[in-house]
């Protein structure tokens, strides 16, 4: 039988510790540390900074309301960005249940000047892409991106552009590491046909 490795231990601790006896300012240190991150995941899955905005202030303090409850069996980081991803595709059901399909005026620039999400998209195509098609690529890219279920959003946006392994996005979303691999699968030959049709 393989031998599990020990799990590595969790930098967060000591603050976490902090923070659950009472101590405000190590709340406020943990939230200082993971709110870049914890930005880009949810900004890259709405695509807009105020609905960003008002999502990570309703996930800190969903976070700092459970933190007692935290017993530490993942990392503090995957806790709280497991929270931020549920909230944030709960909240992308809610708006696409309200507005229908999202118009793309609603939305800021999705993969603004990320050449490097854009190239990890075009990989596998034989044209490159050239620098005067930029603007309009990231214009197709936001809207295949818009046009991807959350689930399959979510798992580019964690896998692509925020450069998580396959286990940390499976325990995250409570799926296997089979399905985070199928979704990627999919998502990716979307966002490439969308790509092949730009080239045309």
């Amino acid at each position: 039988m393989p031998v599990k490795k020990p799990r590595k231990p969790d930098p967060d601790a000591p603050l976490v510790e902090r923070a659950q006896a009472g101590e405000t300012a190590a709340f406020d240190e943990l939230v200082r540390k993971h709110s870049q991150r914890l930005y880009g995941l949810v900004y890259n899955m709405t695509s807009n900074h105020e609905d960003t905005n008002d999502i990570l202030q309703d996930v800190f303090a969903k976070a700092y309301r459970s933190l007692k409850r935290f017993r530490g069996q993942s990392a503090f980081y995957t806790w709280i960005y497991t929270i931020a991803t549920n909230m944030t595709l709960n909240f992308l059901k809610k708006r696409n249940r309200r507005k229908g399909q999202m118009s793309l005026n609603d939305l800021d620039s999705l993969v603004e000047n990320d050449k490097e999400f854009i190239e990890i998209v075009s990989k596998g195509q034989n044209t490159p892409v050239r620098e005067v098609d930029l603007s309009e690529l990231q214009q197709r890219l936001n809207e295949a991106m818009m046009q991807l279920s959350e689930d399959h959003r979510a798992v580019v946006t964690m896998f692509d552009i925020q450069g998580m392994p396959h286990a940390e996005i499976s325990k995250i979303l409570g799926v296997s590491q089979g399905t985070v691999r199928s979704r990627l699968f999919y998502a990716h030959r979307h966002l490439q046909t969308f790509l092949d049709e730009f080239r045309k």
